[in-house]
């Protein structure tokens, strides 16, 4: 019995330890995370909301500039991702499952990758891979001060009036009827 208890804790090391495999228990660990409901997205409005400045351009992946003034008046869900972030990886199939769902004539997803500019065929390649088809940007100049973060995956949710209803830092699950009821009361306004 000693020895089968030896040889699980030297395995579970040796997954963790083991570069290759590393990646997948990771993997593995958030997606269980994500699927337990823990970490739902909140679907309560910030209290002391501060405006959004919406001052700064972006690029599709097509290299097409987009100035975030565009979004103005729209329900905006802006999430800072890293392709090299495994809990942005980890969110990101919920947020395409909210997207799926959404009326993207109220609400205008911007899924902004943080990757260096030189790496947007890197970017491309990913979404591709996962068959996401939410619209992603990169930027293309100096962003607002709002968006120095920390901590990614970073997630903005501001209201048609530019002010910023939330803020979640950290991965979570978007695809909840409570977010998307929360969502859809800030179409409503």
């Amino acid at each position: 019995m000693k020895a089968s208890k030896l040889v699980l804790v030297l395995a579970l090391i040796a997954m963790v330890v083991v570069p290759p495999w590393r990646q997948a228990v990771s993997s593995a660990v958030q997606a269980a995370v994500m699927k337990s409901g823990v970490i739902d997205a909140s679907s309560e409005r910030e209290t002391n909301a501060d405006r959004f400045d919406f001052d700064f351009r972006l690029r599709d992946l097509k290299g097409n500039a987009v100035d975030f003034n565009t979004f103005k008046g729209k329900v905006v869900f802006l999430n800072l991702w890293a392709t090299w972030c495994g809990p942005c990886r980890s969110e990101m199939p919920s947020i395409q499952k909210l997207y799926d769902d959404s009326d993207h004539s109220k609400i205008a997803f911007v899924m902004l990758s943080i990757d260096e500019a030189r790496l947007v065929e890197k970017v491309k390649r990913y979404t591709e891979e996962k068959q996401f088809n939410f619209p992603v940007y990169m930027s293309s100049g100096p962003l607002t001060s709002q968006l120095n973060v920390d901590v990614i995956p970073t997630t903005f949710v501001i209201d048609k009036s530019g002010a910023i209803a939330l803020k979640e830092i950290g991965m979570k699950n978007y695809n909840t009827a409570k977010f998307k009821k929360f969502l859809e009361k800030l179409t409503d306004h």
